[in-house]
């Protein structure tokens, strides 16, 4: 919890290692938050039937909209083993079309590595690898690109998404030497500090509709998201909130009553855990809970011990207040401040802070992936297309229909004569025995079946082959985006035309994202790092190599920073390509290289793509000693050439230049910043 406020005021940063004096909310302060949190969730889901809408996206794109008797039906015989019974199909033209976008979302995105890159100008190229080092440690940690992937995935089901990028401590563990422990190393427990993002499920999300979804981090009112905890794990989280919450607000929070959680109504209590109700046949049916109280009260030492409820409903609430309405006595109460309230089951206030962070937004983003000033009105990617998929499913399940008569064909039968039973047998090899009726009658008289007629069945297949092509013209999708196999001859050239073309759309909404999305979310994560970041030492998976950051270098050369992304790379921002051929240039015109350090351009470029090459660059002592060597060759060629005797004797290394050498030699030419440091000391010395 960065930035708390105190209660005399003051502010005490994360990084400050003093314990945080926690604000205490009074009994009528804590009922004023929970009534605002509320009213916020109140005013979202009772005027707009987002939940409903979100249900019925969800069974559209996992197919699972048809709930028919006859479907139901046979969907269970099936699952007992019965085949002959032939289930509807919906056509799939909603998911594969999401999954198309969401692969190239995820690769403009997040498969780069580092996933932010960071560029400067050459003076500050070393701040900035330490920069990229942070950034990239950040991603790794708290696993940026699974929670990118799933932000995606909701953009483009339901028109909206959001992320929450917060600055967060939690504990880790590493390994340190021990000299008691048996194996020689024991665990360590330390505190993590970094940027954390974190997906939010819409289902249980709720915001300030009043402003555009694109602004609402930075001029909506209200954000919230509420979570079902576990006993442990929320024990857990009350442990990192260690000497920043009081005891007594704790014990109330544990003794508050939970909310039970609510499936298959589009209306939930507030503070209450929403659970969609999709696929009727899940893995797991999340409406049971662990009964932790029937396990306790079965054994003898949890008589003095705090009784935990079986789950908790933990709020967060961001709220853009102003301070004296909710009676808080704090400086500036007046002014609008962004602050952070979390909620125990509806009713108890755990924790309560000032946000103080630089960029003052909320720091949950909200983005959309189509935005033609509409705001809600505007149709999803996957809602563009799912009258497409009904139709073709239509077609498709007419084709079914008339197979389905083939071979079970409908018929006319005498009741008087075959019994119902027998007319209906499952079994294809059964026989049916005929009454006797009036005199002269034939047997065959009394069973008349129809004519099957097959003629048109065709025309629907074609009819939904064509309907599939429709709803890729309007996503701008094509079958070779969707890893299809297209038949014909075609060049390369042609080939990556129709990939250009197909992926025209899913260009636009990146451009899209990046407007909206990342441009905020980088601005977020770098002056999170610049006010929070603590000295430390960060292994460099990309250089591989340890980066000492600095915090106060970084603030200094803060405002020199560029963050990157897929859509913008480095090399667009450096401008790599024209150094390029401004480098081979260089290579080939002695009157161009002696006007340029060439050396120091190079390293400059390829700092720029991630690769730091000072390990290998030549010590002051290796260049002098160089120079030595081709002097004497100079003067040993001009003696021989006069037939003189050379008796000059051959320059020797430095024994901090023979360890530099030697350590060359066993690590392909890299050596450490301590050799280098004797070395260049010694040439100094010299």
């Amino acid at each position: 919890m960065s930035g708390a406020q105190t209660t005399s005021g003051s502010t005490k940063s994360a990084t400050n290692t003093e314990a945080t004096v926690p604000f205490v909310l009074s009994q009528e302060q804590n009922d004023y938050v929970v009534k605002y949190g509320l009213q916020c969730q109140t005013m979202l889901h009772s005027q707009y039937t987002l939940r409903s809408e979100f249900e019925e996206i969800d069974r559209q794109y996992q197919r699972e909209k048809d709930w028919t008797e006859g479907q139901i039906k046979s969907r269970i015989a099936n699952r007992r083993g019965d085949s002959s019974k032939i289930q509807d199909v919906t056509v799939p033209i909603i998911f594969p079309q999401v999954n198309s976008a969401l692969s190239y979302m995820t690769e403009v995105f997040t498969s780069g590595y580092p996933i932010f890159p960071v560029v400067s100008d050459p003076l500050n190229e070393n701040t900035a690898m330490m920069l990229e080092a942070i950034v990239q440690e950040n991603a790794t940690t708290s696993g940026w690109s699974a929670e990118l992937i799933k932000f995606f995935r909701d953009g483009l089901k339901y028109n909206i998404a959001a992320v929450e990028i917060e600055w967060r401590q939690k504990t880790n563990w590493t390994i340190q030497n021990d000299i008691k422990a048996t194996s020689g190393g024991s665990a360590k427990k330390v505190l993590w500090n970094g940027n954390t993002m974190k997906r939010m499920d819409l289902y249980n999300t709720f915001w300030d509709p009043r402003v555009p979804i694109s602004k609402i981090h930075e001029e909506g009112e209200f954000v919230g998201y509420t979570e079902l905890f576990s006993r442990v794990r929320f024990k857990k989280f009350i442990n990192e909130l260690y000497n920043k919450v009081p005891v007594d607000t704790i014990l109330r929070a544990i003794n508050s009553e939970p909310i039970q959680a609510t499936s298959g109504s589009t209306v939930a209590s507030p503070y209450g855990v929403y659970v969609p109700f999709i696929n009727p046949y899940p893995l797991y049916n999340k409406s049971g809970t662990f009964d932790w109280m029937a396990w306790a009260t079965n054994t003898t030492n949890f008589k003095n011990a705090i009784q935990y409820k079986n789950a908790y409903a933990v709020t967060r609430l961001y709220g853009r207040i102003i301070p004296s309405d909710f009676g808080l006595k704090v400086p500036e109460k007046n002014t609008p401040q962004v602050w952070k309230f979390i909620i125990i089951n509806g009713s108890v206030v755990l924790a309560s802070e000032r946000l103080t962070n630089i960029h003052n937004y909320i720091p949950i983003l909200f983005s959309q992936m189509y935005d033609d000033g509409l705001d809600y009105q505007t149709k999803s990617f996957a809602q563009n297309v799912t009258d497409m998929q009904y139709i073709a499913s239509s077609l498709m399940n007419g084709y079914i229909a008339s197979k389905r008569r083939l071979v079970g064909d409908r018929v006319l039968y005498d009741p008087s004569r075959v019994a119902e039973k027998d007319i209906n047998s499952q079994s294809p090899v059964a026989k049916i025995p005929v009454r006797p009726s009036a005199f002269g009658k034939p047997v065959g008289e009394a069973v008349f079946p129809f004519p099957y007629r097959d003629e048109g069945s065709d025309m629907l297949v074609q009819g939904t082959t064509a309907v599939v092509n429709m709803a890729n013209l309007i996503n701008g999708q094509n079958p070779a985006t969707q890893g299809q196999f297209v038949k014909g001859n075609k060049t390369r050239h042609e080939y990556d035309d129709i990939m250009g073309h197909g992926n025209a759309q899913n260009k636009l909404i990146a451009v899209q994202l990046e407007t909206s999305f990342f441009t905020p979310a980088k601005e977020i994560i770098k002056l999170n790092i610049l006010q929070y970041q603590e000295s430390k030492d960060i292994y460099n998976d990309k250089t591989q190599k340890t980066v000492s950051v600095k915090p106060e270098d970084l603030r200094k050369d803060a405002v020199k920073f560029k963050v990157c992304d897929g859509l913008i790379p480095s090399d667009k921002i450096t401008g790599d390509d024209m150094l390029q051929v401004a480098m081979q240039q260089m290579g080939t015109s002695p009157q161009i290289a002696s006007q340029y350090n060439l050396g120091d351009a190079f390293s400059y470029l390829m700092k720029t793509q991630g690769v730091d090459l000072t390990p290998f660059q030549k010590s002051p002592a290796q260049i002098q000693y160089e120079q030595q060597m081709q002097t004497w060759q100079q003067m040993a060629q001009a003696a021989i050439q006069k037939g003189a005797d050379f008796n000059t004797p051959m320059p020797q290394p430095s024994p901090q230049l023979q360890q530099e050498m030697q350590q060359r030699q066993q690590t392909g030419g890299a050596i450490s910043p301590d050799v280098r440091t004797a070395a260049i000391q010694s040439t100094q010395g010299g």
